[in-house]
This record gives C-alpha cells, sequence and structure tokens, in this order.
C-alpha cells in the first residue's frame, strides 16, 4: 500500500463534490479546514497538497493539479459584497478573513466600478453586522447563503460581466515533487464520484446546517464549476494579470503537476507477419499482437489486411452513406475539456441554446436536401433537465416523424440522469419514448481512464461511458462508436480503447459502425498529436482488423478530407459516412472540409466503387449511379 500524502481542503458545501470521494481514500489523508487556513497548512509544510484559494499561490513555489477547480461562470451565491447603501457610495469595506483571492477580486469588481474605499479585514460576521451607511461588507462560503441586506453585489456575476469568462476561486495546489501521478489519478477519481453524488450531498448539507436542499442542489450543479479547461484557464489569467497590474498581487506564473501515469507492461514477443495474416482473416488479435502492429507494421501492409478483411464482410463494390445533418443545440458545457475549441461557458457572449425557429430551418433545409436523419448533439449544459429533452424530442417527431432522430452521445445522457435525478434506465426509456431513435458515439476519445483524466478529467469515466452504451444496447438501440486519438496517448490506450469496444461488441451487439478521427489542436490548449494522413490511415485499419465484430467502418472524410478518405476505402473502410451540411465541433478546432451528395458520391466513384444511401443501421434506402 502506498504512503498516503496529507491534504487539507476547505471545507465549505462547494469543496464537497472534490472531497467526498476521499473519505477512505488509501493514498490521500484529507484535513478539512477555511480556505486561509489551507494555504498556511500548505506553506508551512504540514501538508503537501491543499485545495488553496488562487492568491496562495503567491505564497511559495507550487504545482496545480491539473483539470480540476472551484469556479463559477456566473452568479456564485457564496462570494459577495453586501451594505446597507449602494457601493457606490462605500468608503470602507469589511473583508471577510477566509480568503485573499475573494479579497483580490472585491477590489477588482470595485475598482471597475470607480470606487476605491478602505479595506479592512474583519470576521465575516462582525463586517457584515458593521455594514452600515457607507461601509460593505465581503462575504465568501457558506456564510453567504443566509446574507440579507438591501444592496448585494455577487462576485462572479460582476466578474463575467466584466471580463465574459470564468471566474476560478480554489485549486489543488501541491509542493512541488511531492504528487505523483497517480495522486492526481486518485483525485481525479474521487471529483468525478463526488459530481455524480452532488444531490446526496446537498441533501447531507441541508440536514447538517438547514435550509433547502434544493436550493443548494441547484448551487452545486448551476452555480459552481469544477472543470479547468481553456476557458476557465484564459478566466485564470485574466484575473492573476489584472490583479498584478493593479498591485494587489505580484505576477504569477502557473505550472502543473505532470499527471501521466507511466505504466509499464511486458509485452510478448509478437510476429508481425503472424499478426497481420490473422487479422486479414479474421481471426481474433489479442491485445499484444495489436499494439506491436499499431508501433511496427508498415502502412501498406497494414492496409492490405485491413482492405483483405473488408472485403470479406463486404463483397462487391458497393461503398454506403447518409444524407444527415450535425446540429448542435447548445454549446454551453461544464466539463471544460482541454481540447474543445467549441464549448463556452454559461453566459458567455457566444453561448446558445438553438431555438425551435433556428432549428425549423436546420431540419426543413435537411429534408429539403434528402437528408433523413439529425445528429443532434450538444454540450453539458446545466439547465437542461430531461423534460427539455423530452419537449424537444417530442416536437422533432410529430414535426418530422420521417426523421431519425440520433441523439445524445453517452456523457450527455449521463449528464442528463445526474441533473434530472433520474437512474440511467429510467432516463433512456423517458428519452426513447419522446422520440430518440439511435445515440451517436460522441464523447468516447480515448477509452483509456489514464488519457481520459488527462484531456477531460470531469468528462464520464471509460466504465460510465461503456455502461450507457450497454444499457442502450440491451433496450434495443443501435449506436455507433468512436475514437479521436492523437491526444499524447501511445499505442497501449489506443489498443485498450479498441478492446473495451470488441468486447462490449460480443455482448450487445448494439454498434453500427466504428469511426476515428485525429485531434484537430487549433483553438485549443492541448497540444497536437500526430494528426498526419499517414497515422489516419495507420488507426483506422488497425481498427479493421482488431474490431471483428463490428460490421462497418465509416471514412473520416470530414477531419481528414476526401482524398484521405479516398485511400481509407482500400484500407479498411465501406463507408464514406455522412453528406456534411453542418458541422461545428470539428470546424471550431480548424477543419472545414464540406460535401454535397453529388460530391461525395463522387469521390466514391473515383476510388473504385458505387455509392449507395443508407439509413443509421446500414439498411439501403438508395443505390445510386455506377
Amino acid at each position: 500500500m502506498p504512503k498516503k500524502i496529507r491534504a487539507a481542503a476547505v471545507s465549505f458545501l462547494n469543496a464537497w463534490p472534490l472531497t467526498a470521494g476521499l473519505e477512505g481514500s488509501e493514498r490521500i489523508e484529507l484535513v478539512l479546514a477555511e480556505p486561509s487556513r489551507c494555504a498556511a497548512m500548505l506553506e508551512a509544510g504540514e501538508v503537501d497538497l491543499a485545495l488553496v484559494s488562487v492568491a496562495a499561490l503567491t505564497k511559495g513555489q507550487y504545482d496545480i493539479v491539473p483539470g480540476i477547480a472551484i469556479g463559477a461562470d456566473g452568479p456564485v451565491q457564496t462570494v459577495v459584497l453586501a451594505g446597507e447603501q449602494s457601493p457606490a457610495i462605500w468608503d470602507e469595506v469589511f473583508l471577510d478573513t477566509a480568503s485573499r483571492t475573494s479579497h483580490v477580486l472585491a477590489k477588482l469588481v470595485l475598482d471597475a466600478m470607480g470606487v476605491h474605499p478602505k479595506f479592512t479585514p474583519m470576521h465575516a460576521d462582525e463586517g457584515l453586522a458593521r455594514a452600515r451607511g457607507t461601509k460593505g461588507a465581503l462575504v465568501i462560503g457558506d456564510r453567504g447563503f443566509g446574507v440579507r441586506a438591501n444592496h448585494v453585489l455577487d462576485l462572479g456575476r460582476e466578474w463575467t460581466r466584466l471580463i465574459g469568462l470564468p471566474m476560478i476561486f480554489a485549486l489543488w495546489a501541491a509542493r512541488p515533487g511531492a504528487v505523483t501521478p497517480e495522486d492526481v489519478q486518485e483525485l481525479t477519481r474521487a471529483a468525478q464520484h463526488g459530481l455524480g453524488i452532488r444531490t446526496e450531498l446537498a441533501q447531507k448539507f441541508a440536514a447538517q446546517k438547514g435550509g433547502d436542499p434544493e436550493k443548494y442542489r441547484r448551487y452545486l450543479t448551476q452555480k459552481i464549476r469544477y472543470g479547468l479547461g481553456p476557458y476557465e484557464l484564459q478566466g485564470l489569467e485574466a484575473f492573476l494579470e489584472r490583479a498584478a497590474a493593479k498591485g494587489f498581487l505580484p505576477p504569477m506564473p502557473l505550472r502543473f503537476v505532470d499527471d501521466v501515469v507511466r505504466t509499464r507492461r511486458v509485452r510478448r514477443a509478437v510476429s508481425v507477419d503472424t499478426a497481420l495474416q490473422k487479422g486479414a482473416d479474421g481471426e481474433r488479435l489479442d491485445a499484444d499482437e495489436a499494439a506491436t502492429l499499431d508501433e511496427k507494421a508498415p502502412l501498406l501492409e497494414l492496409g492490405l489486411a485491413a482492405d483483405q478483411r473488408r472485403r470479406a464482410l463486404h463483397p462487391g463494390d458497393l461503398v454506403t452513406y447518409i444524407v444527415s445533418r450535425n446540429v448542435n443545440y447548445t454549446n454551453v458545457c461544464t466539463t471544460a475539456c482541454h481540447f474543445c475549441a467549441f464549448y463556452r461557458p454559461r453566459g458567455h457572449q457566444e453561448s446558445y441554446v438553438l431555438t425551435r425557429e433556428e432549428l425549423t430551418q436546420k431540419i426543413d433545409e435537411t429534408v429539403a436536401l434528402g437528408g433523413i436523419e439529425i445528429l443532434l448533439q450538444g454540450g453539458l449544459h446545466p439547465d437542461l433537465g430531461v423534460e427539455w429533452y423530452e419537449d424537444l424530442f417530442r416536437w422533432v417527431k410529430q414535426t418530422w416523424p420521417v426523421i431519425n432522430l440520433h441523439a445524445l452521445s453517452p456523457e450527455e445522457i449521463w449528464h442528463i440522469a445526474r441533473t434530472s435525478e433520474l437512474g440511467l434506465e429510467a432516463t433512456i426509456d423517458r428519452l426513447v419514448a419522446a422520440g430518440m431513435d439511435s445515440i451517436p458515439g460522441g464523447g468516447a476519445e480515448i477509452l483509456d481512464d489514464e488519457v481520459r483524466r488527462r484531456i477531460a478529467p470531469l468528462k464520464c469515466s471509460t466504465d460510465e461511458w461503456l455502461t450507457v452504451m450497454k444499457a442502450a444496447h440491451l433496450k434495443g438501440l443501435k449506436s455507433t462508436a468512436t475514437m479521436m486519438f492523437g491526444v499524447g496517448e501511445g499505442p497501449e490506450h489506443r489498443v485498450a480503447h479498441l478492446m473495451r469496444l470488441r468486447e462490449l461488441q460480443d455482448e450487445t451487439h448494439g454498434f453500427t459502425a466504428f469511426i476515428c478521427w485525429p485531434f484537430q489542436s487549433q483553438n485549443t490548449r492541448l497540444e497536437p498529436g500526430d494528426g498526419s494522413a499517414h497515422a489516419y490511415l495507420r488507426t483506422n485499419a488497425l481498427s479493421r482488423l482488431v474490431l471483428d465484430n463490428v460490421p462497418n467502418l465509416q471514412a473520416s472524410w470530414v477531419t481528414m478530407g476526401g482524398g484521405v478518405a479516398q485511400a481509407a476505402l482500400h484500407m479498411g473502410c465501406n463507408d464514406f459516412g455522412q453528406v456534411m451540411i453542418e458541422e461545428n465541433v470539428v470546424s471550431a478546432a480548424g477543419t472545414t472540409f464540406k460535401m454535397d451528395s453529388e460530391e461525395v458520391e463522387r469521390h466514391i466513384r473515383d476510388a473504385g466503387f458505387r455509392a449507395a444511401r443508407r439509413n443509421m443501421k446500414y439498411q439501403l434506402v438508395e443505390e445510386t449511379r455506377a
């Protein structure tokens, strides 16, 4: 058993989702305290790790745990300025001594308003009692729930109005070298667990402190944000830069813990030629054989083996495609993935939720172009519960009954179940009853938690993603499966992803197709991996050999372009994907390939095949001209 590291964390309700999962941890011993005390313990070396306010980072050289934070992208409720009179006439503000970050935030907000009072540190209760006339008080943490005053200024809301970016209040910070990648993994596991039980935590808090548990639940699910993705980092950097420019904080560079767990596994010796022949013949490859092919097989030989396998599964020269439209109903999302250029925090000037009028225009245009499917996906919006999706699905199916509603990734379904306080199966049942026909395979990225916690620590885990797919399959729903590679993973991670998909397919037979593509790095904060045509064709060909039970492979021309997709048809793919009437997520990262039906068919013919339209279940709906 590893030696436990000692960690301090704030005792406020907003930290409970990050700390509840650490109870009984074999790696981390937890001590609870107010933010200022947590910072003092870290500075004194009494703990190795602490959940501290951002301003505490100026007290020493600390490493930040990536991906996890306590923040807000709008009203936060528990960081407020309060007073009897308007802040515009305040000549003194009593600063709650619990958190230095909120001191700085209060000064920045008041400075932007042209208000420059005297600031006096004072216990929150005393400060609030003295906030009369031209005096105001800063109150933070759980005391903020009970603040009643003529004038209350929510500093989370004011910061977002001022900057247009989220505010980060607290982070996990560690003494240099004290925290290992395995410790980061434990913190991420705890966060994923805690975010899944926010309703229970709200009820527990209400039982201990009094008050409305529903109010606390909304606070944890709608007010507080726990991701530290690109926009959150921009907000953090903006806060530090403004504070330094005003002299409220010294300049502060950000350093992060190396969170890569470098596992070592002895791989047995494998003959590349033997493994290639096994795959081409349809014999099942094991993990060692697949990883060896990923690393060592020449592209041409790998492609030829995959082509042999494709021809065995799909004799003849028919290549299919579907006329469909990607509709991203909202870009508001709470998971803050490092690789995503599409999402926006709630309240951001570029955030949106599509109106019925906008959806009508998109779906009418799709039908006019011969479309038979709407692929409906979006961000994890904290305010949209299952009822919103039910109303939307019923409206779509009543208005366009012939449209297949290919909707909601496993991540979205998991999120809807959590925010609606429903079980997973009940959530799926309600969505199906409302009109959901099938499920896209989005959000899989790499189905290996070592990679997932590095690129998207607050996203659902590998097991959770697969659990949603299994539940849907067992209810008769079909789905696709995907993989986004090139995010710093190794061959062992890609192979683990394929193996997990293959295992579930053995059990449910619910996947109709597999699609892979390389990470598109433009406008994101994640360092790009190998997104070349060579890397794509290798990964695609390997997938055809490993996924012996998934019937179809789609060529990803949307990310790679038509020419590379044509080559993929000779290296394992039997499908050209969809006509791209609209696409927002990949294009937000800099990739903008588009094709209509005529161009898709031309690419298929020029590659030496015949084109045929299909539906989501791969039933032919129209064979086109040769």
